[in-house]
């Protein structure tokens, strides 16, 4: 399906209006694809609000346009950006040559956006070619985004990874390739606190502190070569293991088991994931992985084989139903689980999977609030709230769904409804450790004290909400319930 103008393409447009980096380049600067170690060519730079902001951070940064920068002068670059560059092409073999061209430029990462199809499509909208006319009589080349992955992958013989909706990050080196890959699967962990400050541990405690500070990324010991104060450290204890154990004497070694066990879980998920593709050789992993694949697991095939186990058992009926009726993060409704998305990484392994099944193929869901798994139907959708921190019964703004059998993307607008639906329990989408947990369930034990939350049915929506708060002669400011 099309849609006339797609949310990429609006905030695309808007951050070219406001000389803001685009979303494809920023986030590639998010991901540490793009600094200041690395140089950046914007190949198709239009009027060159990227090469100018992407200067301004104090990166290295150049652009050339067919039309309005013909004279600039085309250089290789470890980042290439070709952003929404394939669109406006008409004819199929220049299409692809600008494909092929921005390739050879690239030494580490080639960023190619494109616009997708995500809604229905526009009746101002005429077919052309296989692309459509705009009503501004403009060609524009609309892709499914697994088209859109299919076509990058054939013309450059490459694995493009999704970063986002129509947004890919095509990698020259493989190692590099499967790093970013892993790393949106990192559970995030806290270091476990001081309980017992012993003696001796104050009085290493600074040196202990990098070796505290790895574990709790890796949840293991590090190898020979992969810690700074590596020396240091040996001189004084003669191996980490017994550095560790001044560490086990001050803090709950339950909590450091915990960081281990979650660990081993994110390196399922991400294994479990790349079934779908290509697998990498063991060779080709990260170092740092390859080290943790040992640790955790033992052997490469062993930590492969239980990943399989967990993927293939979504494919039998009920499982995915019985996980979301388990879990004790989320809401559960008759035919769903609500999730907030800082709470993925601690569901059970079985539902990051299945959500990496969706987000497999489109990429991060910037701005997404909530993850909906449907129970009854192969589906998840990502779900807009944009107040859901400030708001106490914040409004849905936009929806995407994917289906997973067809890995079809839909969008949904709801942000000019007059009626929107709104959120109650928010401490229920939440894990018990969000920032903000206590103040959502003190509202929510008001609201039921006074009997607020009574009619599911009829406080769904914005109209039918703001009728029961008057109907009780209440209102809510804040996260606060006062009479009128």
């Amino acid at each position: 399906m099309i849609m006339s103008e797609t949310l990429e393409i609006e905030r695309h447009r808007a951050a070219i209006a406001r000389n803001e980096i685009s979303r494809p380049v920023r986030l590639a600067i998010e991901s540490a694809i793009l600094n200041q170690d690395t140089s950046f060519f914007d190949y198709g730079c239009g009027y060159g609000g990227d090469v100018q902001r992407v200067a301004n951070l104090g990166y290295t940064s150049g652009g050339w346009d067919p039309y309005y920068y013909p004279d600039e002068t085309i250089t290789a670059a470890d980042v290439v950006n070709l952003g929404y560059v394939l669109n406006v092409i008409e004819d199929i073999e220049e299409r692809r040559q600008s494909l092929i061209q921005a390739w050879e430029l690239t030494r580490k990462v080639l960023i190619v956006a494109a616009q997708v199809l995500i809604n229905a499509p526009s009746k101002a909208q005429l077919a052309y070619s296989d692309g459509i006319v705009t009503k501004r009589n403009t060609f524009q080349k609309y892709y499914e985004q697994e088209e859109l992955k299919q076509y990058i992958d054939e013309v450059l013989n490459v694995d493009a990874v999704p970063v986002a909706l129509g947004v890919y990050f095509v990698f020259r080196d493989e190692t590099a390739k499967e790093s970013f890959k892993a790393i949106r699967f990192f559970s995030r962990t806290s270091t476990p606190r001081i309980r017992i400050p012993t003696k001796r541990f104050e009085d290493y405690q600074e040196l202990l502190q990098p070796l505290m500070q790895f574990f709790t990324h890796r949840g293991r010991l590090p190898v020979k070569g992969e810690l700074e104060t590596e020396a240091e450290i040996l001189t004084e204890f003669a191996n980490y293991r017994r550095a560790f154990n001044v560490i086990l004497q001050a803090t709950d070694e339950a909590e450091w088991d915990a960081i281990a066990y979650r660990r081993s879980l994110d390196i399922q998920v991400y294994l479990a994931l790349t079934h779908f593709d290509q697998r990498p050789r063991f060779s080709q992993l990260p170092a740092e992985m390859r080290h943790d694949i040992k640790a955790f697991f033992g052997s490469y095939e062993e930590a492969c084989e239980v990943a399989d186990q967990k993927l293939f058992s979504l494919g039998k009926p009920g499982v995915v139903k019985t996980a979301c009726e388990k879990s004790k993060i989320g809401k559960h409704t008759r035919g769903a689980l609500y999730v907030h998305i800082s709470a993925l990484a601690a569901l059970d392994p079985l539902l990051r999977i299945y959500e990496g099944c969706a987000s497999r193929t489109i990429g991060r869901v910037d701005g997404a609030t909530l993850i909906k798994y449907y129970t009854d139907q192969p589906q998840i959708s990502y779900l807009f709230y944009p107040e859901f921190d400030t708001d106490p019964h914040p409004a849905l703004t936009a929806s995407i769904n994917i289906d997973l059998k067809t890995l079809y993307v839909t969008h949904r607008d709801y942000s000019n409804r007059a009626n929107p639906p709104v959120l109650h329990r928010k401490e229920t989408f939440v894990t018990a450790n969000y920032p903000l947990y206590e103040q959502f369930a003190k509202l929510t034990q008001q609201e039921q004290e006074l009997g607020l939350l009574k009619q599911k049915s009829e406080i769904g929506t914005r109209e039918g909400w703001q009728k029961c708060l008057a109907a009780h002669g209440v209102e809510i400011r804040g996260h606060e319930v006062y009479q009128i």
